[in-house]
């Protein structure tokens, strides 16, 4: 029994938690800018828990949708669904139960974030599939990921401002850069396989065009702050952020798998940083307008 709930622990990824820091740094950047610095502590934690819960409904699909593909790839064919741990009827099972446990948190919220809750479950349930036709579900991933920033404004507020769009451009951007550096570990086998990404579409200007979006980010990041007037520790933390991007992006140079999967990991640290420029913010000015 313990062996079972172990593989249901691996299939929703909780032994790997960075999917879930991917997910919260976007998550509280914006209630914090939603709440100018003291967001309710309700939707603190309805969406603190709606990330963790919808992360692991993201991982449990993307199981599902890749179930013929996992044992194929040398990373993945001792995934729970892969290995025949758990069954595809007991993987759609919890997918379900996931995203009705996220569900009824939102119902704690209004009617807005609810609406805007069913898109990002579509988006949830289908994002993993894109990697079948296009060679872009980075850009899906990105906007499934930053889909709590749209909805923490209106939970927040009430309504959804352009400053929130522009939040989700900016992590949408930030999701194809990791994410890149994740897809080129499994470029060879996504080749052999037949599995698009951003990093095959890339080829060999991989390394050039993860640069001119990390640089893009920054200057949107640099713009966000002098939009909504952030003071020194946000530029402080976008600073931070250039040279993590900078190490990052000198150590995938070779392209050596460890590297480009260090790399990746490295961007908890991006997200924090930016986290605590924001925190910072609002201790020393205490408003954004």
């Amino acid at each position: 029994m313990a062996g079972h709930w172990n593989a249901y622990w691996r299939l929703m990824r909780f032994d790997k938690p960075i999917g879930i820091l991917l997910l919260l740094w976007p998550t509280w950047w914006a209630l914090l800018f939603a709440g100018a610095g003291l967001p309710s502590w309700q939707n603190v934690l309805i969406f603190t828990c709606g990330v963790v819960l919808m992360r692991a409904a993201g991982c449990v699909m993307n199981d599902i949708a890749d179930r013929k593909f996992d044992p194929q790839v040398e990373r993945t064919r001792l995934r729970p669904l892969a290995s025949g741990e758990i069954s595809l009827k007991q993987a759609i099972m919890a997918f379900l139960i996931l995203m009705l446990l996220a569900f009824l948190l939102v119902l704690l919220t209004n009617q807005l974030t609810v609406k805007l809750a069913i898109a990002g479950a579509v988006l949830a349930s289908t994002y993993p599939f894109f990697k079948r036709f296009t060679h872009l579900p980075q850009v899906v991933l990105g906007i499934a990921f930053g889909w709590g920033i749209p909805m923490a404004f209106a939970a927040e507020n009430g309504s959804v401002p352009l400053l929130a769009w522009g939040l989700l451009v900016i992590n949408t951007v930030w999701s194809v850069i990791y994410d890149t550096l994740y897809a080129m570990v499994d470029r060879e086998d996504d080749l052999v396989v037949g599995i698009k990404s951003t990093a095959i579409l890339f080829g060999r200007f991989d390394i050039v065009v993860t640069a001119v979006l990390m640089l893009m980010m920054l200057i949107l990041l640099v713009m966000t702050g002098l939009r909504c007037g952030l003071s020194w520790p946000w530029f402080a933390a976008c600073l931070v952020v250039a040279v993590l991007f900078s190490r990052q992006w000198w150590s995938v140079r070779t392209r050596d798998r460890d590297a480009c999967f260090r790399a990746f990991l490295n961007n908890n640290w991006v997200g924090f940083s930016l986290f605590l420029g924001l925190v910072g913010h609002f201790a020393v000015s205490g408003t954004y307008y």
